[in-house]
Parts: C-alpha cells; structure tokens; sequence
C-alpha cells in the first residue's frame, strides 16, 4: 500500500526559483536557429530574437539563463560579440562541429534575451584560454555606470545604462575541456581571476567557481578547503547517461530494461547530492555557497540525419520522468541545493523547444517545467512515503517519489509514478492544515516511447487529472502508469 504524510505546518526550506534554470550554449543550432534568427529574418522576431521561442519559454517562468557555454566558454572571447554585427570577426567552434560562427549573438543580445524572458543572466566566463583582464573588462563592460572607456564603448554600441549582472562563472569543467586542470591548479587560478570580478556601480555579482563532474568528491574537497571564502557558489555537472565509450542508446527506441537503467542513472544524482553536500557542510555549516547543478539532463545518440556534434535528440516521456524526479531530488535537498541549468534551452540534448526553420515544438520536458513552476520561491514541506517498488531483472526502485511545497494557502504536491506497466493507488493525508479543494494535471503517454513532432506537437501535453477524491483528512489517488502529477490543494 502506497501512502504519504504531508507536514504542512512545517518547513525547513525554501525551493529557490534558479532550480528551473536554463541553459543555452553556443552548441549545435542551440543558439543560432533555435534562440537567435537575426532580424532580416522571414520568422517573426524581436530585434533577431525569435518570438515563438520567447513565448513558450516566458510560460515556464524562466528564472535565470547560463551562457555562453559549457565547453564553449573557455573558448569564447567576448569583444568579438560587440560593436556592428556586420563587422564582428567571425570564430571557430572548434568544441561543438568545427562550425565557423559569426558571433551576431553576443553580450548586447544575450541581455535582451534575457530581459524578453524575464530571466537573469548567468555567464560563465573565459579561464581555459582567456585571461584575468579580458574576464575583468567583460564584468566592467557590463556593469560600470560611467566613465570608463569601456562604459563608453558599450553606449557607442547601443547600451547607456549599465546591466545587472547578478551570476558569473569563473570556467566551465577546467578538468577537462575548460584546460585539463589539476583542482590544486584551478583553486588558484579561482583565487586569482576571481579576485577582478568587482561589484561596480551598485551591482553585486554572485561568484561561482568551477565544480566537479560526478563523483570527483576531490575536486569538491580541493575547492572548498583552499577557495571556500571566496565563492558564492560551486558547481555540479550530471547526465543521466551511460559511462563515456558505451553506447547511449537512442533517445526514441529502448527497451524497458534501458529505460530502468536511466531511472537508476536518474537517481544516482541523489548520491552525489548527498556527498558533495558533505563536504561542502564540513568547510561551510551555515551552508552560504550554494551547490548549483548547472548542467543536468539525459544524453542520447544524436538524431538521425544530423550532425553528431550537435548533440540534437528527440525527447520522450521517459526524459520527462528523468526530469520530474530530478526536480523532486532538488527540492528535497533545497538548503543547498540553489540553482539548476538544464542541459539545454533549445535544440540540444534534453530541451525544452525543438525547431526546424518556421516550425516549433515544445517537449514533454517543457510540460514538466511548466506543470511545476508553482513550486518556484515556495516553503519545502518534510513528506513520509511509504512505496512500492518497481522491479526489473531483479534490481529494484522506488516506485513513487514526491515532493510538496507550501505558497499562498496553496499545497503543492508533484508525484511520479516509474511503472510502466500498472496504475497504482495512494493515500494521502494532509497534517496540520486541511484541504478544502484539490485540482490536479497529470502528464503521461501511451507508452514510454511517445514524443512531440513538427506533424504532431501536441501527442504529449498535460491533461485534466481527476482521479483524486476527498475524504475527510485523506485524498485518495489513482496513478496512471509511468505518470506524472501534479496536485494544487487549497487550504
């Protein structure tokens, strides 16, 4: 018997809105084609900026968007992405395709981006091959009010006032493709370019150095004891995907046994939150460095018909389930846990949009961010849950995971349900608070493999869910198989 225990008159933590972070890399037609059109484009646009994709993502309320990268950061040299775009010097992506970009999407374009989601912008900044005066410039270019040739240089190029600059990013994965460092290495590289990244004129930058990938508990060990007071953040990198040199599977066609292995790829995350937590806690009790997972997501092979190196996948609802139990992980571990950049916004990997010329369509991960963007800014609820589990091969997990937040007078409840193969039912009851009204909208398919097409945008969207009663202290549900809801209770 499946049965949860809400504690709704307590809470220990608040569910910060950067968990449903975006993340957009000069990767693959992630950024050209997918964000940026140009303005002499035939698709409608706002000053080169496509509209179809800033209105599907302004439902989601994007909170905070990274950029320019991912390993293409610590190639990307900023001054080539201002002044006339007709003029810019055009660069090779040698990380992503060996592409020759033009660089017309650069700082001035990214902050409109920003500005037209209502987003704020994160960047992450040039270690592997750039210098400590060029990330120093780039910040006063920004941020400084007046003055300075470089706050002159930005009003030539259109910009009086200054941004808000609220996130940087000191390097991208510097053990591997952001400079093969050694953490020893990069905690003094971090101390050093750090120390340029100033607060000008009233603005306050929130200082993040370079994490571990995975379990590489060392690294996190190495940062914090000799960087620790000189960090506002550090960050986590995890896919839900097989070791490198094994082969990732095809995003569309699996079997149940390789979707099962990506549930327990999924939850390993929980480990990983859990360890690197505990170091962290060691060299900052008070827990002030936030632990931000700025890319997470599944990796598979890349579609059929187009360039390997730009890492395009179609998107099921086995990704979609990979992202509502990751959210469920982010809360519960919410203290710490303050900023997550799925990998990515557009056209890459485990995106929320897919493109193609004119035509858009939004994934079942969009759903996912969209039916639990109450949660955003809400008191975590402590919850007790008593599951089935879901079995295959003789390996076991959790069949259930949830997570509830309290804003408003409003409950928030998010489920999943793993087990493709049955409905399930579950008993709910509410401590400290009484439910007055319960609406619900539940987000399944008709097996596994169902996915949103160009033909068919709409095969997976979220429905009314009405398979939950009131009695009394109980609300009692039926879980459609490999489901996901997402409850609001009035109280």
């Amino acid at each position: 018997m499946n049965t949860l225990l809400i504690h709704a008159d307590q809470g220990a933590h608040t569910i910060h809105r950067n968990i449903y972070g975006h993340f957009a890399e000069h990767l693959g037609r992630g950024v050209y084609e997918g964000l940026w059109v140009g303005e002499d484009s035939p698709i409608p646009n706002t000053r080169g900026i496509r509209n179809d994709v800033v209105a599907a993502l302004q439902r989601i309320n994007p909170p905070v968007l990274r950029w320019p990268g991912g390993c293409f950061a610590d190639e990307y040299h900023w001054k080539d992405g201002i002044g006339l775009r007709a003029q810019r010097p055009a660069m090779l992506n040698s990380h992503w395709g060996a592409v020759v970009e033009n660089n017309h999407f650069g700082t001035h374009e990214f902050f409109d981006l920003c500005s037209q989601l209502g987003a704020e912008p994160y960047i992450c900044g040039n270690v592997g091959s750039g210098t400590v005066r060029e990330m120093q410039e780039w910040v006063e270019y920004c941020t400084i009010k007046t003055g300075t040739p470089l706050a002159r240089e930005r009003a030539a190029n259109g910009r009086q006032a200054p941004w808000s600059l609220p996130y940087f990013g000191v390097g991208n994965e510097n053990m591997g493709c952001g400079g093969m460092m050694r953490p020893e290495y990069y905690a003094d590289e971090y101390r050093r370019y750090q120390t340029y990244i100033r607060n000008l004129s009233g603005n306050k930058v929130f200082k993040i150095a370079c994490g571990p990938n995975g379990p590489n508990y060392h690294w996190t060990e190495v940062l914090m004891e000799r960087a620790a007071d000189l960090m506002d953040g550090l960050t986590l990198h995890y896919y839900a995907m097989p070791p490198w040199g094994d082969c990732k599977g095809k995003a569309t066609e699996f079997s149940e046994e390789e979707y099962f292995r990506t549930l327990e790829l999924c939850l390993y995350m929980d480990e990983l939150l859990v360890r690197h937590s505990a170091i962290m806690d060691r060299y900052d009790p008070k827990k002030r460095i936030a632990l931000i997972v700025d890319e997470w997501g599944t990796w598979w092979e890349p579609e059929p018909g187009f360039n390997p190196d730009f890492l395009f996948q179609q998107n099921t609802m086995r990704d979609a389930l990979v992202a509502a139990l990751s959210f469920n992980l982010f809360h519960h571990h919410g203290a710490r846990v303050r900023m997550a950049n799925i990998a990515q916004t557009i056209n890459v990997l485990q995106a929320m949009i897919l493109t193609d010329g004119p035509r858009m369509t939004v994934t079942p991960t969009y759903h996912v961010f969209e039916m639990f963007k109450s949660h955003q800014d809400s008191i975590y609820l402590p919850v007790q849950l008593t599951s089935e589990c879901y079995e295959v091969a003789g390996k076991k997990v959790s069949a259930l995971s949830v997570s509830a937040s309290r804003k408003d007078g409003r409950i928030t409840v998010s489920l999943v349900h793993t087990n493709p193969r049955s409905a399930t039912t579950l008993t709910l009851e509410l401590r400290g608070a009484k439910a007055s009204a319960v609406t619900g909208r539940v987000l399944t398919g008709s097996t596994l493999h169902v996915h949103n097409t160009f033909e068919q945008p709409n095969v997976v969207q979220p429905a009314q869910f009405t398979d939950a009663h009131l009695e009394g202290e109980f609300l009692h549900l039926i879980l459609p198989p490999a489901s996901i809801v997402v409850l609001e209770l009035t109280c």
